[in-house]
């Protein structure tokens, strides 16, 4: 199905979310930076999975300025739900990386994607580790603070740095795995603990890889589509499913794609989004 957003729709949306991005993070951080633990509101999800009273107001606030600029689009949170429309739909993650954000780690952010079309067509994120939006448009590229950037040239593994994400929705045993084999590789490896940070360092040349074995949709689509614009290769299932049910996605440097197959060939994707 074709998407029914032509450029110029998708320019003022794109306009309006990183206004809001970067407005919605940095009330979040400042009301990090001020709270107190017992004023975080912090709630269980499950098992080392939170939520705080400051990623339900994120959300509130960003739906509230999105469907206020867009009324016909459609929304979908990762704390209010909702679910994609026929015509055009947001999917945000509030705040990506909320442990971190609870416990004062840096990398957290927040993550706005539109879709249509079976595409993603728009994407950005708030770092708030650099204080700095990165976003795309479909068959534009990538950008950060509005300057182009590219995935990294790295074309030995010796060079290469990975990032790997994990949660308990995946076996601890496969992750452990899949670092054993990027350290015969020669390759070095970090944890960051959100996933659309991870892929925006992918983005811009800091990271030659960003893996992880599930995400939901909302952690992933905005930096798939950073990532991709920013020429990085990347493998995730059919948007459909990740919306359904999440999975898996790799993202990695061009020149690396070949030392990072088994990965696809270990979750059955193939390479393009």
């Amino acid at each position: 199905m074709a998407s029914a957003f032509d450029l110029s729709s998708l320019q003022s949306r794109a306009r309006t979310a990183i206004e809001v991005a970067r407005r919605v993070g940095m009330e979040a951080a400042a009301f990090r930076a001020e709270a107190l633990p017992e004023t975080l509101g912090v709630e269980n999800k499950g098992l080392q999975d939170f939520v705080t009273v400051a990623d339900k107001r994120a959300e509130k606030a960003i739906r509230a300025s999105l469907l206020g600029e867009f009324p016909d689009d459609s929304f979908l949170g990762e704390e209010g739900g909702g679910q994609s429309g026929e015509r055009g739909t947001w999917v945000v993650d509030p705040i990506d990386g909320t442990t971190n954000f609870i416990r004062g780690f840096r990398h957290w952010g927040v993550s706005i994607a539109f879709i249509s079309g079976g595409k993603i067509l728009v994407g950005v994120i708030y770092d708030a580790a650099q204080d700095r939006v990165f976003h795309a448009i479909r068959g534009e590229g990538a950008f950060k603070e509005g300057k182009p950037i590219t995935a990294a040239k790295t074309s030995d593994p010796n060079h290469a740095i990975a990032i790997l994400g994990h949660s308990r929705r995946t076996d601890f045993e496969d992750y452990l795995a899949i670092s054993r084999k990027l350290y015969e590789r020669g390759i070095d490896y970090r944890r960051m603990g959100a996933a659309a940070i991870g892929l925006v360092r992918v983005a811009e040349g800091v990271s030659d890889l960003y893996y992880e074995r599930h995400l939901s949709s909302w952690d992933m689509l905005a930096g798939v589509l950073i990532a991709s614009e920013a020429g990085a290769t990347i493998a995730v299932p059919p948007l459909e499913d990740l919306l359904s049910r999440g999975g898996p996605v790799v993202a990695c440097s061009p020149g690396l794609a070949g030392e990072f197959a088994f990965l696809m060939e270990m979750e059955g994707l193939a390479a393009g989004q």
